[in-house]
């Protein structure tokens, strides 16, 4: 009896990891990180607060959408949040949709108005200590016009407790600004991502690139809370987790797609 469940195991196993494989092919390779049902195969981590805690319901789901909200807050009081993607990942091509709704949240930083992102090569968020505010990592920055005439350009590099080298030397700044147009209102923007490991990183804006750097790294100032053991400077980062940024403005996330360019 008991050779038979074994069997039957094997055979059920074996039958996913085929459909698994099937399916991706049947895309060009590419697999949905998010179900478009729930977070279960993320985890959250905010700041003042524990990993695994999702205070105020910050990330929620809904009508296909990951939602970032704050109706479950007072002040924000620096509750800088961040949800990762239960598997880490070094070389890939990620592609998702984002839009910027509602209004800026009581309390957050002015800087924080119609800006968002997407962190990779991120340290593990089981790693970050309970008042560390943001995961060692690089992100791309997804910034929404003002309404103002003012360009202000999204697909955009910033480097918490990081460093990059842009244009031929290790850049100076903490964001590099790309070359997008600007986006106004609550309009869906498509972005994607593709990552070389610690090469070449690109940024690309409704199929436009406009942005390329390479060789992230750990960052020769020290991250605001972070463990000393990891928080190493010039550690090359060649891999990491991806995740959706919570810092005030609330947004929405769908159609996360990623092609796995490993084996490439």
């Amino acid at each position: 009896m008991k050779y038979t469940i074994v069997l039957i195991s094997i055979f059920f196993l074996f039958f996913s990891c085929t459909a698994l494989r099937s399916n991706e092919a049947r895309n060009g390779g590419w697999v949905d990180l998010f179900n478009g049902k729930d977070i279960n195969d993320w985890m959250v981590k905010i700041h003042h607060h524990e990993e695994g805690v999702n205070f105020g319901n910050t990330f929620r789901v809904e009508n296909g959408v990951i939602q970032v909200r704050y109706d479950e807050y007072g002040d924000f009081n620096d509750q800088f949040g961040h949800l990762y993607y239960k598997t880490p990942y070094s070389h890939y091509h990620l592609k998702l949709d984002y839009r910027f709704v509602g209004e800026l949240q009581k309390g957050a930083p002015s800087y924080t108005l119609r800006n968002s992102g997407v962190m990779f090569h991120s340290q593990d968020p089981r790693t970050m200590l309970k008042e560390q505010d943001w995961p060692i990592s690089v992100e791309m920055q997804f910034l929404g016009g003002l309404g103002d005439g003012k360009p202000r350009p999204t697909g955009n590099m910033c480097s918490p407790g990081t460093d990059v080298v842009y244009q031929g030397e290790k850049s100076r700044f903490h964001c590099i600004n790309s070359s997008s147009d600007t986006y106004d209102g609550d309009q869906w923007v498509h972005a994607e991502l593709i990552v070389l490991g610690d090469s070449l990183i690109t940024h690309i804006i409704n199929g436009d690139t406009v942005l390329r750097y390479s060789k992230p790294q750990i960052g020769g100032g020290t991250m605001n809370g972070a463990d000393p053991k990891i928080n190493i400077p010039g550690t090359p980062l060649r891999s990491g987790y991806i995740a959706l940024q919570s810092e005030g403005q609330p947004v929405d996330f769908k159609n996360i797609q990623l092609k796995d360019l490993s084996k490439d």
